[in-house]
């Protein structure tokens, strides 16, 4: 049985760093092998194919975002509860996020194979793309269970203070994932729609490591099929803390899925160097992602024992280490641009479209990592709907509002890369007013 880690007590800061290493490393896993879709689509099946795959990336978080914004709000309930010490609820918060789950990935298979044309024409998808870009999402939707299920096991796991386990099944399902792409995409030239096929199959070998890890015993806490239904109650509560996750992740999707129908319109070379982009920029975010999930635990870990100036001494010092981290990564990656945006496609306008947006944009990471890890000690706290409403306002509405305008007074990929820092400092002067003049520290109290 594998122990579960207790946050509420020792030192802060040392608890926060354990607590987001695996998650960092894991992070930075998942990153490198969705990053070798890319690296082996556009180096063995060219430019063409690497922007059908590069495409994917807002359209497949607008549609498993909500269910992971549930997850979220799962993994808030679990550690509130274990927090707490209060067994019984803790074991019935998995079983119902557990089937809630499995529902989820079933509504995805169904709906992603189904809609998938409809919503790459609607994004504007270059004529000489889409069909590449359907094969992906079609195989890609094909595997929704397991994609779902692994987000599901991991957070059940984080909640309760482990990373470690996650980290280990990562590893593995990653190296898998490259061998597949190696052997799909690379020797058997099974084309685009292969190299999502392997991300499904090793997504599944995760899910079933966790699945066994869970059975065997974690903890006091053992996943009994007999027991994986719905109570009512706890799917409430989970429902209520999971929703604002869900309606921010999916909304904001939304806003940029309308990024990429812009930047469908300035042909494959820029889809190409903007999907380049995104997976630099995903090695950027690990910080960010994984602090802000480590402070939602920490924080809802803490007041759910009623540790209140511990837990604002976590938030202090995890906001603060995330921002240095980040910048320190994207300063360090616009340095480098060129030859890491070569890595993925040599073709010149490709490059210079990459590197431009990595110079415009990374330099003002540290308040997009300001905006994330205050949304998790938020989250953590049970206000979950502070988060969504300014991350609605700011990283939606006016994203929108800001390209509608911008992009018919003048048609330049430049105004459209400004749109991301001009945001991130939007959203971080609400969140910052929020910090100064608010009690979120008893918002379980409420």
């Amino acid at each position: 049985m594998t122990k579960i880690q207790d946050l509420t007590s020792g030192d802060v800061r040392a608890a926060i760093l354990r607590f987001a290493a695996p998650l960092f490393l894991s992070q930075l896993f998942q990153q490198l092998y969705n990053s070798v879709d890319s690296l082996i689509v556009g180096n063995y099946l060219g430019k063409q194919a690497l922007a059908a795959v590069s495409s994917s990336g807002s359209l497949i978080l607008l549609l498993v975002g909500f269910f992971s914004g549930i997850s979220v709000g799962a993994g808030v309930v679990i550690s509130r509860y274990y927090g707490a010490r209060e067994q019984d609820r803790v074991e019935l918060a998995i079983h119902t996020d557990i089937a809630f789950g499995l529902c989820a990935g079933a509504f995805l298979t169904v709906f992603g194979i189904l809609a998938t044309p409809l919503l790459l024409r609607w994004m504007g998808t270059a004529p000489d793309v889409i069909d590449g870009s359907v094969r992906y999402f079609r195989f890609y939707f094909l595997g929704a269970v397991p994609l779902v299920m692994y987000n599901t096991l991991t957070g059940v796991m984080r909640a309760l203070g482990d990373g470690r386990r996650p980290l280990l099944y990562l590893v593995f399902s990653s190296l898998l994932n490259v061998a597949l792409d190696l052997l799909f995409v690379g020797k058997l030239r099974l084309g685009v729609g292969s190299a999502a096929a392997a991300t499904a199959i090793a997504q599944g070998v995760s899910m079933l490591l966790c699945f066994a890890a869970l059975a065997r015993g974690y903890g006091d806490v053992r996943v009994r099929w007999r027991k994986i239904r719905f109570d009512r109650a706890l799917l409430r509560e989970i429902v209520r803390n999971g929703v604002p996750a869900g309606v921010q992740t999916s909304v904001i999707s939304l806003a940029n899925v309308t990024v990429q129908s812009y930047i469908n319109s300035f042909g494959s070379d820029a889809m190409a160097a903007c999907g380049s982009y995104s997976k630099l920029e995903g090695f950027c975010f690990l910080p960010v992602t994984s602090f802000s999930a480590a402070l939602t635990t920490v924080i809802s870990q803490n007041l759910g024992a009623k540790r209140y100036d511990r837990a604002k001494r976590a938030a202090r010092f995890g906001i603060v280490f995330c921002a240095v981290m980040a910048e320190l990564i994207g300063l360090t990656i616009a340095l480098f641009a060129p030859a890491l945006i070569g890595v993925f496609n040599g073709d010149p306008r490709v490059i210079a479209v990459g590197v431009r947006q990595c110079r415009t944009e990374l330099p003002f990471f540290f308040l997009l990592s300001f905006s994330h890890c205050v949304a998790g000690v938020c989250r953590g706290a049970g206000k979950a709907k502070v988060p969504m409403f300014i991350m609605l306002s700011t990283w939606c509405v006016f994203r929108i509002l800001y390209l509608t305008v911008t992009m018919r007074l003048a048609h330049r990929i430049q105004l459209l890369f400004f749109a991301y820092p001009i945001t991130w400092s939007l959203s971080s002067v609400l969140f910052l007013l929020y910090l100064r003049r608010s009690d979120w520290i008893h918002g379980f109290d409420d």
